[in-house]
């Protein structure tokens, strides 16, 4: 039936083939016609199912946390004017997903909200739930498409929070019943992350940052971090490799900026956990195989790749941050990281530092440091 249909095609092409026109020409012709309307299709059906996540989205909140009329029955015209005294309360900061906050107050370093007072939020806490801004998922700039599921991801965390204290009341049970909602959010967050750093645009914007202190959050938040990683553990993984991949293969000139951003979330990730011993051990796998690659070009007097070598201080620089936090916080036994990848970067690393230490004695020093970091915190 196949080969029925490619000859009847066939013919059909020959016969309708206008004037002055090749059989092959007119195919090409046709072939990009119909790819462009396949292109369009699949262009709507991005949209559909972007509109149908947004409904999930909202769904799900609501099932969490139903919203329900103001005790006080206050009307749109006080909440404004509540506002207008107050314009940087906590309502209006969750109203715009707090992704344009300047205040050092308002958001610490994690990007988690600041505590307030009870008593002086209860109602704005309900105004909020009574007017949740519409999530828009039809971006078309890479910032933008951040937006939805950052600011879901946070109406989440602030509806914990609240819970948590005792102003709402909240049932996560239903993230049991919905967990592709929230694992398809994740998904998005990480994918705009991943094509943000590859051709990443500076000066970083303060939403970025919010979106990866979003990410932390979530995956620190104990009740909804178990909800995350039992769907969304690979995709954590595969976004780690990627995050390293973008540092060891940049090779643009002025690429230290963006090497420092793409840094500065591996850190934050590394400072999870659950996340923590997967990702040093990446880092180590990485700077192990360089650096016996390097061995290896120099004994040869071969040439190698500069770039990279450039590249593998960040690494080396976020290792060592992620073994000095753990040695002073106890919390972690660095014998709970993978054994074998520990051992392979410890064996023979004596040799090694000792044939590159004329040749390259600062990274040859940031292999010395490593190996201390590794055996204090065994001792210990």
């Amino acid at each position: 039936y196949l080969k029925i249909s490619k000859l009847a095609l066939a013919f059909a092409i020959i016969h309708s083939k206008p004037p002055g026109k090749s059989c092959k020409e007119y195919t090409e012709h046709l072939a990009k016609t119909v790819s462009e309307q396949d292109f369009g299709w699949k262009s709507k059906v991005e949209v559909l199912e972007a509109e149908v996540l947004r409904l999930r989205q909202e769904l799900l909140l609501n099932k969490i946390c139903p919203r329900f009329c103001l005790e006080n029955d206050a009307s749109d015209e006080t909440l404004l004017g509540q506002e207008c005294i107050n314009p940087m309360s906590y309502s209006s900061q969750l109203e715009d997903s707090g992704c344009d906050v300047s205040n050092d107050y308002a958001f610490d370093s994690l990007g988690i909200a600041s505590d307030f007072h009870q008593s002086e939020h209860v109602n704005t806490s309900k105004c909020w739930l009574e007017r949740i801004p519409p999530l828009n998922l039809c971006c078309t700039s890479k910032e933008e498409s951040l937006t939805a599921p950052v600011q879901f991801l946070q109406h989440l965390l602030e509806i914990r929070k609240l819970s948590e204290g005792g102003i709402l009341q909240a049932d996560f049970t239903e993230l049991e019943n919905d967990s592709f909602t929230v694992c398809n959010s994740v998904s998005q967050l990480l994918d705009g992350l991943t094509v943000f750093y590859n051709s990443p645009k500076f000066p970083v914007s303060n939403f970025l940052t919010e979106a990866v202190c979003v990410l932390i959050s979530l995956i620190t938040d104990t009740k909804l971090s178990n909800h995350v990683l039992k769907k969304c553990f690979k995709k954590l993984e595969e976004f780690k490799k990627n995050l390293i991949q973008i540092i060891l293969r940049n090779s643009n000139v002025n690429r230290f900026q963006a090497l420092h951003a793409v840094s500065h979330t591996l850190v934050l990730l590394g400072r999870n956990d659950i996340l923590r011993n997967s990702l040093v051990s990446l880092l180590l796998s990485e700077v192990r195989q360089f650096a016996e690659q390097l061995l290896e070009a120099h004994q040869i007097q071969a040439m190698y790749d500069i770039t990279q070598y450039e590249n593998i201080f960040p690494l080396c620089m976020i290792l060592e941050q992620l073994l000095q936090n753990e040695t002073e916080e106890s919390n972690v036994s660095s014998s709970d990281y993978d054994g074998e990848e520990k051992i392979k970067f410890l064996k023979n690393l004596d040799q090694i530092i000792l044939h590159l230490s004329d040749e390259f004695p600062l990274f040859s020093l940031y292999l010395w440091r490593v190996s201390v970091l590794l055996n204090s915190a065994q001792i210990q």
